[in-house]
């Protein structure tokens, strides 16, 4: 059936709580409401208001409660309404989230997913905008998962809600209803720590995740018309990162831009140069180029479309390598 993202996801929940009774939703107007982009809609009218509950505002109780219902055996999944709301929660998931299996040695886990919208491109006020993943990465303990298309975050989510450790899921939500395409439903599983080749290419190696992926696709294109090939590599999972899916594409092409809305400094992109410079130093015909935000807080909405980058400015840091 052809979904969006918002539908994709929404399926796949209504699956894993009719397949399994200990998947349990919460958050802020997550049930009446169906959330604030819809995403749980109708879920508490199919299976109650004891599995779809309604929080109070308070994004440390929400991942609290999703935490100790995870140690008595449940499969909470949680949405905080904003990524850039996720602040109030650190404290639950890097002192105690991420620590749990280490803290017990192995005897305990905490099987529980945290839902939320990130990134620009809606026009939202402030701290509606966040890309915070390179904070999230940085944090040992938990997985970090984010989609690109709906087909993705239809397997993805259902591997994350099995999944026997903390996972992280962040929503791209400039495009929750950009495109439609045909999803799988049923078990239909995607791997958490693989990369998607989502296009071949001999020239350039373009490293991209969420909303950025579809600006890569679009770069590509253009690209196509000077006759330059670019690999995209869509990682998909952020932590763990499919490092060897990484290294054998930019051996193959011996350049690589990595694109993501998130600020510059200490930003993934860094890591990933790291890690091809590390890994792929001798293969490198160019440096690494980075297309990212820059280092100041996100825009209002008049500003935002200077600060997200964009297919323009991907085929400038690819047209940079190229020339070097």
């Amino acid at each position: 059936m052809a979904l969006n993202m918002v539908e994709a996801i929404n399926l796949a929940l209504k699956e894993e709580m009719a397949r399994d009774d200990d998947v349990v939703l919460l958050g802020e107007d997550v049930g009446r409401e169906g959330g604030v982009f819809r995403v749980t809609e109708g879920l508490q009218q199919a299976f109650g208001a004891a599995r779809s509950i309604d929080t109070p505002l308070a994004e440390s109780g929400i991942v609290g409660c999703a935490f100790g219902m995870a140690l008595m055996s449940l499969k909470p999944v949680a949405e905080l309404q904003f990524m850039g709301f996720l602040y109030p929660a650190f404290d639950q998931i890097i002192s105690h989230i991420g620590r749990i299996r280490n803290r017990t040695r192995g005897e305990y886990t905490a099987p529980l997913v945290i839902r939320m919208p990130y990134g620009g491109g809606i026009h939202a006020p402030e701290h509606h905008s966040e890309s915070t993943e390179a904070i999230l990465v940085h944090t040992p303990g938990i997985k970090v998962v984010v989609p690109a298309t709906p087909a993705d975050a239809h397997g993805l989510i259902k591997s994350a809600i099995r999944d026997p450790d903390p996972v992280l899921f962040l929503e791209p939500k400039r495009i929750y209803r950009a495109v439609k395409e045909e999803v799988e439903s049923g078990e239909h599983l995607v791997p958490i720590g693989k990369a998607k080749l989502v296009r071949e290419g001999r020239d350039v190696t373009l490293i991209a995740w969420g909303a950025l992926v579809r600006d890569a696709q679009q770069a590509a294109e253009q690209l196509a018309e000077a006759k330059v090939e670019a690999e995209i590599l869509d990682l998909r999972t952020l932590s763990p990162l499919d490092v060897e899916a990484v290294i054998a594409s930019v051996k193959k092409t011996g350049r690589c831009v990595v694109a993501h809305e998130a600020p510059r400094t200490c930003g993934l992109g860094a890591e990933l140069s790291a890690l091809v410079m590390e890994h792929c130093l001798l293969d490198l015909l160019a440096p690494v180029e980075r297309v990212t935000g820059f280092d100041t807080v996100m825009p209002l909405l008049k500003g935002e479309h200077f600060y997200l980058p964009d297919a323009r400015r991907i085929v400038q840091a690819v047209r940079k390598v190229m020339n070097f």
